[in-house]
This record gives structure tokens, C-alpha cells and sequence, in this order.
């Protein structure tokens, strides 16, 4: 398989997923899923990430696979609930995590030359904490 067709198969499958929320959530759904809130969902977040430490740590990869699409689940079930309010969407979520990873990464993305993590771990921090200072 190209990469392309690779790349066009990861879209089709995560349109995928937020259409399913969207269906699960909207008029014809699932009484358990419409009810939702961010706060009801945020032991469930805590519960799969537990649950993906302890895939993990057995070394599991099979149910840490699993626990990956568990967790994923949560962070698109939170956008779509945002998305009802009109507060942010899963599109959102993607392009602030891309310019992030950009952003902190000065080194592959830019011309910032480092050799060492923990010359990387060092430039993140700064960049992050530049961040805050310019968000307040």
C-alpha cells in the first residue's frame, strides 16, 4: 500500500469516528451519549488512561492498541460535545496540537540545530513557557 492510499485511509477512518459520535450524540442516538457532559466524561478519560498505563506496563500490545483507540474516543467524544455549544471542534483540537508540535520543534521544523534530548526537553520548556507569558 503507497503511502498516499496509507494517509487517505487514516482520514476516511478518523471522519469516520467523528461522524459515529456525531450520530451517537445526535437526535437518533444513544440516550447514554447525549446525556454526556465534559465533566461526565472526565473519569472516563482518567479510567482509559489508567487502563493504557497498565497495557503498557505487561508489555500488551495488542489491549494497549486497544486502550490507544479508547483514549482517542475521548478526546473526539469532548470535541464533539464542544462542538454542540459552538466553543471548538475536532478540527480545532488537530490544528492547535500541529501548531504546537511545530512550534516546540524549532529543531526539525526550523533552523534550530540540537543534538540531545536534553538539549530538546530544554528548548521546549522555554518555548512553553514563553507561551504562557504571551497568552496572559
Amino acid at each position: 500500500m503507497s503511502k498516499q492510499t496509507a494517509n487517505l485511509k487514516t482520514r476516511q477512518k478518523f471522519g469516520e469516528l467523528v461522524n459515529i459520535l456525531k450520530i451517537l450524540r445526535g437526535p437518533k442516538g444513544c440516550p447514554w451519549d447525549k446525556r454526556q457532559t465534559h465533566k461526565s466524561l472526565l473519569p472516563y478519560l482518567f479510567e482509559e488512561a489508567r487502563e493504557l498505563r497498565c497495557a503498557l506496563n505487561k508489555k500488551d500490545w495488542d489491549n494497549f492498541c486497544e486502550e490507544l483507540g479508547d483514549v482517542l474516543l475521548q478526546v473526539v467524544f469532548h470535541a464533539q460535545v464542544a462542538s454542540e455549544t459552538g466553543r471548538f471542534d475536532i478540527n480545532d483540537v488537530i490544528k492547535n496540537i500541529n501548531d504546537k508540535l511545530l512550534r516546540r520543534h524549532p529543531h526539525v521544523f526550523g533552523g534550530k540545530a540540537l543534538k540531545t534530548p536534553e538539549e530538546v526537553t530544554r528548548l521546549w520548556e522555554q518555548i512553553k513557557k514563553q507561551e504562557k507569558t504571551n497568552q496572559k
